[in-house]
């Protein structure tokens, strides 16, 4: 076997023109694959990363379009909701709930609308939020309803261009009602999800129900599983109990980024391996190239043939040759491809300025496939060359 692919590589040699031309298809075929798979797989860890770690085990509870029926009932997210949920739900660890509050906030000359998150005790730092400087709020904040304000990062540059935004006072105009609020702390700008942590801005929940709605029920719902492996079955059961209480689907909206991510990592996935059959057609075409030259090439060989044979050589041994032959142009390919593939995601990654992943996966499937490809379109040849007649291939006919 090593002799013939070393008798392969001398053929090789000999004929180098029409061995790149051969080579040409399958190298195009795998890199294309390579190139095509780890685009997919950067794209869906670029989107992770842009979502963040922390909050996956968060869900989203909001108001739904549901069906008009006499037998529907509105959902309120009030404290009797929250306590149901507790009681009817599992994989629960924490509830919160919060609300939106538009406003215009002001400092010195500098003015600009907000929306601001009003949030209970404990949400931030279960959404995984850090804060640059000062702290974040407490029970007191919650229950008294202090006028005490978080920032993201941009909004605290905006209003305090030169730093130090803890401890200094800006106004709030919400309702057409001024309010003087304290800046407790500034977020660090970090990948969230579905937290704004560079121009939101956070109040507590209790100054919301104390001065601006009082016993608001709830615009928002966020619900912490247990553990963040059950955050999908969470979501699953959250809607059926939704929809049990009101009679009808739609009622509410539940969304969590787990499951965001599970849609997102399928429809890429899916899309890459799409584009990788469409791409592995080459390799077909590339085979095909393969076998015609193969055949071209038992056409020249036929004395050889015929000599080996008149020497002893079975037709297997004459059929192993020319397989390996085959196989040999192939593995060449493959390699080559996978040079390729390297050296195209290496330039991509250079041109989109970020992190780019090779897919181990792509290259191994692609590779082996291109040397099943060149087995299967060399089968044919091989065999034509092994039942070739000596005393025929001798005499040239």
């Amino acid at each position: 076997m090593i002799e013939d692919f070393l008798n392969a590589l001398q053929n090789f040699r000999r004929n180098k023109m029409r061995t790149f031309l051969s080579l040409l298809g399958i190298i195009i075929g795998v890199a294309s694959v390579i190139v095509i798979m780890s685009m997919g797989e950067s794209s869906t860890k670029q989107i992770q990363d842009s979502f963040g770690s922390s909050g996956l085990d968060m869900v989203s509870v909001s108001g739904g379009f549901y069906r008009r029926r006499r037998a529907a009932v509105s959902i309120q997210f009030t404290d009797s909701f929250r306590e149901q949920l507790f009681e009817q739900v599992e994989n629960i660890r924490r509830i919160w709930y919060k609300n939106t509050l538009s406003a215009t906030m002001a400092y010195g000359e500098t003015s600009a609308s907000a929306s601001c998150s009003a949030v209970e005790t404990g949400y931030m730092e279960a959404f995984g939020l850090t804060l640059e400087t000062g702290r974040f709020f407490n029970v007191t904040d919650n229950v008294m309803g202090t006028q005490t304000i978080i920032l993201g990062s941009t909004t605290a540059s905006t209003f305090f261009p030169s730093g130090n935004a803890v401890g200094k006072h800006l106004s709030l105009v919400a309702d057409k009602v001024t309010f003087s609020f304290e800046v407790i702390g500034v977020l660090k700008e970090q990948s969230s999800g579905m937290e704004d942590t560079a121009s939101g801005c956070f109040v507590p929940r209790g100054f919301y129900a104390k001065k601006i709605a009082p016993n608001p029920e709830a615009s928002l719902v966020m619900v912490q599983a247990t553990d963040k492996e059950k955050t999908t079955s969470l979501v699953t059961a959250l809607e059926s109990y939704c929809e049990s209480v009101s009679g009808t689907e739609g009622s509410v909206n539940v969304m969590s980024m787990q499951t965001m991510l599970d849609q997102i990592s399928e429809i890429t996935n899916t899309m890459s391996i799409m584009l990788s059959a469409i791409a592995a057609i080459s390799l077909l075409v590339g085979g095909i190239g393969i076998m015609n030259i193969m055949i071209v090439t038992v056409t020249e060989r036929k004395q050889e043939i015929g000599i080996r044979k008149a020497l002893g050589a079975s037709p297997a041994v004459i059929r192993q040759q020319f397989l390996i032959e085959s196989a040999s142009i192939t593995v060449l390919g493959g390699i080559a491809g996978i040079g390729l593939g390297f050296l195209i995601s290496m330039a991509v990654e250079y041109v989109r300025s970020q992190s780019y992943i090779i897919s181990w996966q792509a290259c191994v499937v692609s590779f082996f496939f291109s040397v099943f490809v060149g087995i299967f379109f060399g089968f044919s040849p091989a065999s034509r060359a092994a039942k070739l007649d000596p005393v025929a291939a001798l005499s040239g006919e």
